[in-house]
């Protein structure tokens, strides 16, 4: 292959220049994310050992540092899996992934917010952290397998080059020719000895494979005796040592462990500048042993709502070995924010994917770590709200997916760590367990809403009943709570009851007869009237019926029980489901001045042309008043207009 000059993919041209006009302070990183990337590497070619031999080697996997003070380049090499020519072009000179345009919008975000925003890693684009720090950077890499080698060199300046090269042996060689010294710019001095050392120890201590680097040792010259000789000359020597640890941190005793290792851990795996917000270890013991070091991450990952993107989760080990860097059995979908390692005892090495499903002993790791994540969850709400408060709001949504019945097993212990908005405006969130405690006596139903947001939701006229006879509702804003709440839902004896759906009857059994007579007395009067409407809207709605729920507003739209509600519908028409239209119900309130006029008028002239523009009218302000959207704002529009002149 000879020399091709390529353009980089647009997006990739604007990370660079981001990654090099950066305001980064920590700079160091980039050398742990190079190491990350040659461990995985090297756990993919160990795996891939197992069953392909061509992917074997006598030799001993491990990392090399190499440094030059005067050409002032950093070298990282590994004798993993290596790639082959059309690798490089995919994974280097391009990223397929929606990941990147997140990168660039969030860290231009929270360069106005933090004057430190640390996102390489966790968006995948490590390798390009290292034109931070160098002017040029040359990547030799050999498929594991394969004979040729392949050379791709760029100066950070929107072109690469690629062409043919020459590799002893499978793996990946990178090369940074590093850009001056400029301590003010965060920019150490990457060739100095102490200064690797103190980047693997901080970043990479407990990478599996050994690290190691060459320095040079100066020792006085010795006699036969081995005594120093006074005057003599300094002897120069060259000493292979490795830099960390390798120590399995899930092997060790926990209180051998600091908080600060478990912190490193989890950046090491996770490759997620920010501290975790609780981590726990876990035992396994009896018919087969696994150890496991979960993490809780402080903040919502930009792929969590798409998990086919998701770069890392929890990692598979057998007795140290890795298997899988994200073996999504091992925990259901819900708690798919957990971070962490899971090493086993007794699986196969060569178990794949498929097996992994059907495996007996994956189910019931399955099932432990479930339960210790969920209690240790429920600890943090019990004994500090604060905390929990702030992870409820990056991962709630996700955990309500555990109330689905047809998605993982539903898992009815999301019902202790729910936390709520609701109408009681004196506290902000409110778990289950305390809003029944505050219900109304005689009340057998937890009351909620749905709706796009709390404001929405806090000004639809459904509450206006329930707000007047004191009865608190919970507000339920998340797109997943307008499937989990189709189901039928109960929490400590009472059932969930969506105030949007059937009738209302409130109060005690003296309020409830009252209330009924009530309408029915109304319904003398209106009868003929809610036939009339009901002609005029009869393509767009189920029924016209007067109201118990409505206090101030002239109408609201309300579904049967069981129905679709307008919002999930919507989910499901944009997930390509093929959804049929689900008439409502209007409901009018008799006591508001407008049914009363309007009913004036229809005893006056029951063929009055303006019955039929006030019924549409009514129904469109009730679609507006639940933060709905207009089929014809236009015609609506020319209504409200027309109505405003005859008032004028």
């Amino acid at each position: 292959m000879t020399q091709e000059t390529l353009e980089f993919q647009a997006e990739v041209k604007q990370l660079l220049d981001l990654m090099v006009h950066s305001l980064y302070s920590h700079k160091d990183v980039f050398l742990r994310e190079l190491i990350s990337n040659a461990s995985d590497a090297l756990d993919k070619r160990r795996f891939a050992s197992l069953t392909d031999a061509s992917m074997a080697t006598s030799e001993e996997f491990e990392i090399w540092i190499e440094r030059d003070p005067e050409a002032r380049t950093l070298t990282v090499r590994d004798n993993g899996i290596g790639m082959s020519a059309e690798e490089v072009r995919n994974n280097i000179g391009t990223i397929a992934r929606s990941g990147t345009q997140e990168f660039l919008r969030r860290a231009r975000e929270l360069k106005s917010e933090h004057p430190d925003p640390e996102l390489i890693g966790q968006f995948g684009v490590g390798f390009y952290s290292a034109f931070m720090v160098a002017d040029r950077i040359e990547l030799v890499t050999r498929k594991a397998g394969a004979e040729g080698a392949t050379r791709w060199t760029s100066a950070g300046d929107g072109r690469y080059t690629i062409e043919d090269a020459e590799r002893d042996g499978p793996g990946t060689t990178i090369t940074l020719h590093l850009k001056p010294v400029d301590e003010e710019d965060g920019l150490q001095d990457y060739t100095q000895e102490w200064v690797i050392r103190e980047i693997v120890t901080k970043f990479s201590d407990f990478v599996a494979y050994p690290i190691r680097m060459q320095v040079e040792r100066v020792e006085p010259e010795k006699d036969a005796d081995g005594k120093v000789v006074e005057g003599g000359t300094e002897i120069k020597r060259l000493e292979t040592v490795t830099l960390n640890s390798m120590q399995a941190i899930w092997t060790r005793p926990a209180d051998e462990v600091t908080e600060e290792e478990y912190k490193e851990f989890y950046k090491h795996i996770s490759h997620d500048w920010t501290d975790p917000l609780l981590h726990l270890a876990s035992k396994m013991e009896g018919t087969f042993e696994a150890k496991a070091l979960l993490y809780v991450p402080a903040r919502a990952p930009f792929d969590l709502y798409h998990p086919e993107m998701s770069r890392k989760g929890l990692q598979l080990y057998v007795k140290r070995i890795f298997v899988l860097d994200d073996c999504r059995d091992l925990m259901p979908n819900y708690l798919r924010f957990i971070k962490g390692v899971i090493d086993a005892e007794d699986l196969s090495l060569n178990v794949s994917r498929e097996m992994l499903q059907e495996n007996r002993q994956i189910r019931a790791i399955r099932k432990h770590l479930t339960k210790k994540v969920l209690e240790a969850l429920n600890d943090l709400r019990k004994n500090d709200h604060e905390k929990y408060v702030s992870f409820w709001t990056q991962f709630g949504p996700v955990l309500k997916e555990g109330l689905v019945p047809w998605g993982d097993e539903r898992q009815e212990r999301v019902y202790d760590l729910m936390l709520c908005q609701t109408t009681d405006e004196s506290a902000e969130w409110s778990s289950l367990e305390d809003y029944v405690g505050r219900m109304k006596e005689g009340q057998e139903a937890i009351y909620f809403i749905t709706g796009p947001s709390k404001e929405a939701a806090l000004h639809s006229p459904h509450l206006e009943a329930f707000r007047e006879k004191g009865y608190e509702v919970l507000l339920l804003t998340d797109r997943v709570d307008e499937i989990w709440t189709q189901q039928p839902q109960e929490f400590q004896g009472k059932k969930f009851q969506s105030i949007g759906q059937g009738e209302v009857e409130l109060g005690n059994e003296e309020e409830k007869k009252k209330t009924q007579e009530e309408l029915e007395e109304k319904k003398k009067t209106y009868s003929e009237l809610i036939e009339k409407i009901q002609s005029v809207l009869n393509e767009r709605i189920k029924e016209v019926r007067l109201s118990a729920r409505l206090t101030t507003s002239a109408s609201c739209l309300v579904g049967e029980k069981g129905d679709l509600s307008p919002q999930l519908e919507a989910i499901l028409r944009e997930s390509g489901q093929e959804i049929p239209r689900v008439k409502r119900i209007l409901e009018l309130n008799p006591k508001h001045a407008v049914i009363a006029r309007l009913q004036e008028r229809f005893a006056a002239n029951a063929d009055d042309p303006a019955i039929s523009e006030y019924a549409q009218l009514l129904y469109d302000q009730a679609v507006l008043a639940e933060g709905g959207e207009l089929e014809d704002p236009a015609e609506f529009s020319r209504r409200v207009a027309d109505l405003m002149a005859q008032a004028l």
